[in-house]
């Protein structure tokens, strides 16, 4: 009986070293080394990616990075003569507080090709200041927001009434070469678009009451613009305007403060030869601006169309989408 149980004993051991081989058993070449790594169910399938960006010629921001944009012109002043000048100290102050384009430049002479320019991306062969031409086949700005469902308004200053087509109204010192929207067919033609091209005497209530578009384009008088008058009345119309101006964009918009040209002798320019109108200034302020910013980026207007239709993702139209045009995002705030 005790040799059966040895024998029992020695065939359980053996059953045990048995299996304990077969637990540790590996393949030639294995090396024993314990591995760290995680399960191939853990890292063998990546997460897709999300859907690409659309392409910058298309527009890149998926979600807007200023929610307020308005456009001022002024008029037939070179960088010099307003910055730097005793007569514009509220200029002047905007420029130490907000952005500066310092390398900016007018697309031409006169003034109507630089206002087409800001809002069609082209001067469409008009080289005058003519009040019965016209722009038959094109859009603007005005039809792509109109299209993507942004409110816009058009606030003309001297104007008698909206949707005036009218050459001039010298009682209230308006010019039709300074009305760029109406000068479009798509937009002039269209009763539901015109109607957003309105008198300013609007303006100050829609500012007090913090109502504007989300675009908002001004011109002044022609004597308030400094076409007509001074630095200093155009730097006097700026300090009573910009303040409210900037609060009611709010914290997340811009103000781009353009001039149109430089004067006729002026004919400096950059961008592929697109500007030839004048070394001018253009400042950008607001809480969407960047602070006590300047930039030496060459920008003429077809840079602040194409940075308007980029906020919003809107196609680039005309010279906004050449290459050769540079948004000017460094302009505005990270």
């Amino acid at each position: 009986m005790a040799d059966l149980r040895r024998a029992t004993a020695w065939v359980g051991v053996a059953v045990l070293v048995m299996a304990l081989g077969a637990c540790t058993h590996r393949p030639p070449g294995a090396t024993s080394t314990p591995t760290q790594t995680a399960t191939p169910t853990q890292t063998a399938t990546p997460i897709p990616a999300g859907p690409p960006s659309p392409p910058t010629a298309q527009g890149t921001p998926t979600k807007a990075a200023l929610d307020h944009i308005a456009v001022v012109v002024m008029e037939n002043h070179g960088y010099g003569q307003v910055i730097g000048s005793a007569t514009a100290p509220y200029t002047n102050s905007l420029s130490h507080t907000y952005a500066v384009a310092a390398n900016y430049f007018a697309v031409g002479h006169p003034s109507l090709p630089n206002y087409l320019a800001l809002v069609g991306g082209a001067t469409f062969g008009i080289t005058d200041d003519c009040t019965d031409c016209h722009v038959p086949d094109a859009p603007s700005l005005a039809n792509q927001l109109d299209a993507a469902g942004i409110s816009w308004t058009d606030y003309q200053e001297g104007m008698p009434s909206a949707c005036f087509r009218g050459a001039d109204n010298p009682s209230g010192q308006y010019a039709k070469k300074h009305n760029p929207f109406i000068y479009f067919d798509a937009v002039a033609n269209s009763p539901a678009l015109c109607s957003h091209i309105v008198p300013a005497t609007s303006l100050a209530g829609d500012i007090a009451a913090r109502r504007l578009p989300a675009f908002t384009w001004i011109t002044p008088n022609l004597c308030n613009d400094t076409h007509d008058c001074s630095v200093q009345t155009g730097d006097t119309y700026l300090a009573g305007l910009v303040p409210g101006l900037l609060q009611a964009l709010g914290p997340h918009g811009a103000l781009f403060l353009v001039w149109d040209e430089s004067q006729d002798s002026d004919t400096s320019g950059c961008c592929g030869g697109k500007a030839a109108g004048g070394h001018i200034l253009a400042i950008v302020a607001g809480g969407g601006a960047r602070a006590a910013a300047t930039s030496s980026v060459a920008y003429d207007h077809y840079s602040v169309l194409r940075t308007i239709e980029d906020n919003w993702g809107l196609a680039e139209l005309g010279n906004a989408s050449c290459s050769c045009t540079r948004p000017m995002t460094d302009l505005l705030a990270p």
